[in-house]
């Protein structure tokens, strides 16, 4: 479960980080208010999406006025998908050095690493690897003393009042990520403010197995309305944003469909497995999910094994009849009662393709216009 950033922040504050003063506005009048408390403030679009600088997520404004016209430019904005409802104003900080500083999990070493550099803000996913330090911590031992100078000692360009501060932090940091069972903890910027190092951003990413742990923690999802959908009906789905929309029965093999798609110069609209063995009801769910991306053309991809073809054919004439269908649909159908299903989807006028190569090839020509269903 990814935090918004004031979210991150509240928890920072809980933990005696060191954050900006602010406030969330949900208007630009709101904003205009926190601008008069605050004085010279930078305006951030609270969504859960990264380089919002780059989106014009984030603007500054000297007066309460320039604040309230700041804040609704921002509020019009769709930043990666995610439209603006709400935005932190915050005290401008005057910044005069960028740190970044993270706590996360690593899968192949199973243990936290704390990762650090000097050279944080924007684009630090471009930082080359000799300039940030990567500290793995048993998670038997905690994180000691010696590890956070050790920490200090690789990055090598610290100041005096900087290590210090660092020293103090690091310790709160870590005591944050393991006791909310965090993913990720990350600031970026970790700003060097006159003698001090403040959180100018925050992001922590909790594990949705831990929620249980932590009723005290606020819900958050980042999921599309289909994709809450297909959540409730236990479906395995994706929005991507193409032209092609996919089902297939398994992940291996939607997966694979979805590089083909891609391969053959196609851009898949979702990934929906819509696992093996379902019935006529829960295969024709999945199939009306699919028509919610208004895609181009519809692709499925049926390897029957456990998923009989008959039912697969049978839950998309179910949908046809009762929801409607008004563009291409290209089907691969192969396996468990295939000739069966073959001669159902006949009847409605879709002859099914015998290989995968052939049905994506189709179904990428559709989508451009270049052939006829």
């Amino acid at each position: 479960m990814k935090l918004y950033e004031y979210m991150g922040k509240e928890l920072f504050q809980q933990y005696q980080l060191p954050v900006p003063r602010g406030r969330l506005a949900e208007s630009a009048e709101e904003a205009a208010q926190a601008a008069a408390e605050l004085g010279e403030v930078v305006i951030k679009a609270q969504v859960l999406a990264g380089k919002r600088g780059k989106g014009g997520g984030i603007g500054f404004a000297s007066t309460p006025e320039e604040a309230r016209r700041e804040a609704r430019r921002i509020f019009g904005l769709i930043l990666q998908g995610n439209p603006v409802h709400r935005v932190l104003v915050e005290e401008k900080l005057a910044i005069q050095q960028e740190l970044y500083l993270a706590i996360a999990v690593d899968g192949s070493a199973r243990c936290p690493v704390i990762l650090a550099s000097m050279d944080g803000g924007m684009d630090v996913e471009e930082v080359p690897p000799e300039r940030m330090v990567r500290f793995p911590v048993d998670i038997n031992l905690g994180l000691q003393p010696f590890m956070a100078r050790e920490v200090c000692r690789r990055l090598g360009e610290l100041a005096p009042p900087q290590q210090k501060q660092l020293l103090e932090l690091l310790p709160k940091l870590y005591r944050l990520f393991r006791e909310l069972d965090a993913e990720l903890v990350e600031i970026n910027p970790l700003a060097w403010v006159g003698e001090k190092l403040v959180a100018a951003d925050a992001k922590i990413n909790i594990d949705d197995d831990a929620l249980e742990r932590h009723p005290q923690l606020p819900r958050v999802t980042d999921k599309t309305d289909l994709e809450q959908k297909a959540q409730e009906l236990d479906l395995a789905y994706v929005e991507l944003g193409g032209e092609i929309a996919v089902m297939a029965n398994g992940a291996g093999i939607t997966m694979a469909t979805l590089d083909m798609v891609q391969s053959f110069g196609g851009s898949p609209a979702n990934f929906l497995d819509c696992g093996g063995g379902a019935g006529v009801e829960r295969t024709a769910q999945a199939l009306e999910l699919l028509l919610g991306t208004n895609p181009r053309v519809i692709l499925i991809n049926i390897f029957g094994g456990i998923t009989r073809c008959d039912v697969v054919a049978e839950a998309f004439v179910k949908v046809k009849e009762s929801k409607g269908i008004d563009r291409p649909v290209v089907f691969r159908l192969v396996g468990t009662n295939e000739d069966r299903g073959r001669a159902i989807l006949e009847g409605v006028g879709i002859k099914a393709c015998r290989t995968m190569e052939e049905a994506v090839r189709q179904a990428v020509a559709l989508s451009r216009g270049e052939a006829e269903a």
